[in-house]
């Protein structure tokens, strides 16, 4: 009996595994997203690349901070060319939400940090020990509650 509910619990999984985003055009040359193909309209599958969250710790980077501190501190890896750098660095001081910036080029500790984190783009963010790459409001207030 527990065989036959491990199978079916995956197969189910397999089947939600299997589901992806489809992108479509109408008759009147709207465009459609959805989780499942139109029945209606030729569909292109999409491959998206979704943000993904890691834990990171701080012994590794060489700071120390009191458990409380920890879990609302941010620290943003950055450049001074970096568009969407600027606008989490403006979400930041607008929502009065204090923050650390490492330049990644002229800041040495940015050097270091930034390969500590093995990053491969900027901005990197820190939200206690969770990690974003990239910058999105919606998921950053959710790390930051």
């Amino acid at each position: 009996m527990k065989g036959l509910l491990s199978l079916l619990l995956f197969c189910l999984c397999a089947v939600a595994w299997s589901s992806g985003i489809y992108r479509w055009v109408d008759d009147q040359g709207n465009v459609h997203f959805s989780d499942s193909p139109s029945e209606a309209h030729a569909s292109e599958s999409l491959k998206l690349k979704i943000n993904t969250f890691e834990s990171v710790t701080y012994d590794s980077l060489s700071v120390e901070l009191p458990p409380s501190e920890k879990r609302h501190r941010v620290v943003m890896y950055s450049a001074s060319w970096c568009g969407v750098c600027t606008k989490a660095r403006r979400y930041f001081e607008a929502n009065n939400i204090g923050f650390t910036e490492y330049d990644v080029e002229t800041s040495q500790t940015g050097k270091v940090g930034f390969e500590k984190l093995n990053g491969k783009g900027v901005p990197i963010i820190l939200v206690g020990d969770k990690r974003m790459n990239g910058f999105s409001a919606a998921i950053f207030e959710t790390l930051y509650q």
